[in-house]
């Protein structure tokens, strides 16, 4: 028979939002704006995220209405679109809620160690 400990992680998942509690900017739209900078367009990040190119394009669109600033620029690309590049507003976005998030993920971490972590202790049994 061997004994082996549980182990156990804290999770935080943190948003922006307005006044009106609707989400501005958070782990979605990082993971889409990101998706979006690597392929180039709305449609190769809905690809990449298996999202629908509508889901993205409205979560975009309704956060930058309620930042009152764009997020995308449009590449001219004649007849077959041209695809978005990120306005320097969403590059800092990107950055700056990337930097809180893992601060905030360490902060977390570290109080779950020196509370609940070392409390928590279970020995699972197996045969």
């Amino acid at each position: 028979m061997t004994h082996k400990k549980k182990i156990f992680h804290t999770r935080s998942k943190i948003w922006l939002e307005d006044d009106d509690g609707n989400v501005v900017f958070g782990l979605g739209r990082l993971r889409m704006l990101n998706a979006i900078k690597e392929h180039g367009s709305l449609l190769g990040a809905s690809k990449a995220l298996n999202m629908g190119y509508r889901a993205i394009w409205s979560r975009i669109k309704s956060t930058e209405k309620r930042l009152g600033l764009p997020l995308l620029i449009k590449k001219q690309g004649g007849s077959k679109g041209g695809g978005s590049k990120l306005t320097p507003l969403a590059e800092s976005l990107i950055q700056e809620f990337e930097k809180v998030y893992k601060s905030i993920e360490k902060i977390t971490d570290d109080e779950f160690e020196k509370t609940l972590g070392n409390h928590i202790v279970i020995n699972n049994s197996e045969d």
